[in-house]
């Protein structure tokens, strides 16, 4: 599926400039004249990028910005601007936009934002953003106790100045805990600026993070704050901290600890007061043994150091996440699944979800999409799940010549049937009793029923 950009501007050039450059960089553009059709379209949840003009009718810019910011916080917004009002611009960075561009834009200009836009927002789609729910603190879902320690030092160090460094792997949350802990602060109404390492290209990191003066190399046609001035009286989030480049960490050292800075180009020290956080999927102190990442530069990062477990590792709460995704899709998708059988649960529960939430809110969004019935059973599950999944079969199914794939679903099809015997003997051969203590339809049952063998009488 291509990448799609939503463009929003009341100046029809400018939306027929800006849709031609970017199909001809391969991507699908969608294109409104105003703020208020621009967030109708956002509704459908099939927007990348997008890229508005901050004065429009009805409803401009940022409220465009607010409104991404509330419902579609993976999506990077993109504000076009005069130079003349490069101030507005600079506020809308401060409250969340990814970038700015200025009018006339350079072509080159535009590209290379829409591409680091492109990027930041595939990497931000790891990560899972789950609104609040009873089962939820800071608005990540958990009750485990590893869950719990997090929730703990959240607690505790959110108000506090220290450098926090999340770990874990891809997809586990790392934003949601920032974010977390930005919200959770007395700095909570100011910036909270977030930006992935892995997106920026490595010539122009320095720009990204310390800013640029007008002419300071080819294409800075303008002077422009980096993030570290940007969250100032804020906190500035760091994804993907290993990859910034050995040769600039020195610059970065120096910001942590003399809270200060020079842009590139520039000659001016610029003084910032910036809360930092910081996350890698990485071992940072491994990098730094073999040479990829500064000793000195870990040590003044790992004030905090806070790990997130891989799902894996807290698979007690894959219910509550896989109920949680029924919900939200039911709605977006417009189905009406009303759950997950036992076997199917089973099955999920027990695969390894390298891929972490992103993977299973993914999978959840499929089988969803193609369910038969109200419920998902182990046959709606991909393929590649139910092969990879770890309910051990009795010695008695393996055969020499069975593939792993045929020896799950007979496990699966042996534990099906004992449950709805059981079920069935427990309510005395009634068949509705049976479903609904089965959490299936009456209809469904019959057919699991005739399936197996197994008389109404029984």
């Amino acid at each position: 599926m291509s990448t799609r950009i939503l463009v929003a501007d009341d100046e029809q050039n400018i939306r027929r400039v800006l849709s031609a450059t970017l199909q001809k960089e391969g991507y699908d553009v969608l294109t409104v004249h105003d703020g208020e059709e621009a967030i109708a379209r956002l509704g459908d949840g099939t927007i990348n990028v997008v890229v508005t003009d901050l004065k429009m009718p009805k409803v401009d810019g940022l409220q465009v910005l607010q409104y991404v910011q509330g419902n579609q916080p993976h999506v990077p917004v993109i504000v076009i601007t005069a130079h003349g009002t490069v101030d507005n611009a600079v506020q809308a960075l401060k409250s969340g936009a990814f970038d700015y561009i200025t009018k006339p834009f350079e072509k080159t200009d535009l590209i290379a934002t829409i591409s680091k836009a492109v990027k930041t927002e595939n990497l931000a789609r790891k990560d899972i953003h789950l609104p609040a729910s009873e089962s939820s603190r800071y608005q990540i879902i958990g009750q485990t106790k590893k869950m719990k320690e997090v929730y703990d030092i959240i607690e505790k160090v959110a108000d506090t100045p220290s450098t926090v460094l999340i770990t874990g792997e891809s997809g586990t949350g790392k934003e949601l805990v920032a974010a977390a802990l930005h919200h959770n602060s007395s700095r909570k109404n100011k910036p909270f600026i977030r930006i992935n390492c892995a997106a920026i290209p490595r010539e122009l990191m320095e720009s990204e993070l310390f800013g640029h003066e007008k002419g300071a190399f080819t294409g800075a046609i303008g002077s422009k704050p980096g993030r570290f001035e940007l969250a100032d009286g804020g906190t500035l989030f760091l994804d993907e901290i290993a990859e910034i480049p050995v040769d600039m960490q020195v610059k970065m050292l120096r910001v942590i600890q003399e809270a200060e800075f020079e842009r590139v180009g520039g000659i001016e020290t610029v003084r910032v007061d910036v809360r930092l956080v910081v996350a890698s999927n990485r071992d940072l102190q491994k990098e730094a043994e073999l040479g990829n990442f500064r000793e000195d530069l870990y040590y003044r990062l790992n004030v905090v150091p806070l790990r997130l477990p891989s799902l894996r590792e807290r698979k007690e709460d894959i219910p509550l996440l896989v109920d949680h995704f029924i919900k939200k899709f039911n709605l977006k998708l417009k189905r009406e699944v009303e759950g997950i059988s036992d076997q199917a649960m089973n099955l999920v529960v027990n695969y390894d979800w390298p891929g972490n939430i992103r993977e299973l809110e993914n999978v959840i969004e499929r089988t969803i999409l193609f369910a038969e019935g109200p419920t998902m059973e182990p046959g709606d599950l991909p393929d590649e799940l139910v092969e990879r999944s770890n309910p051990a079969p009795s010695a008695a199914t393996m055969g020499e010549d069975t593939s792993m794939k045929d020896i799950v679903k007979q496990a699966t099809a042996e534990l099906e049937k004992d449950l709805i015997a059981k079920a069935l003997q427990e309510t005395g051969g009634n068949v509705t009793q049976a479903a609904k203590r089965l959490k299936i339809s009456r209809k469904n049952l019959q057919n699991k029923m005739k399936e197996f063998g197994l008389r109404e009488e029984e």
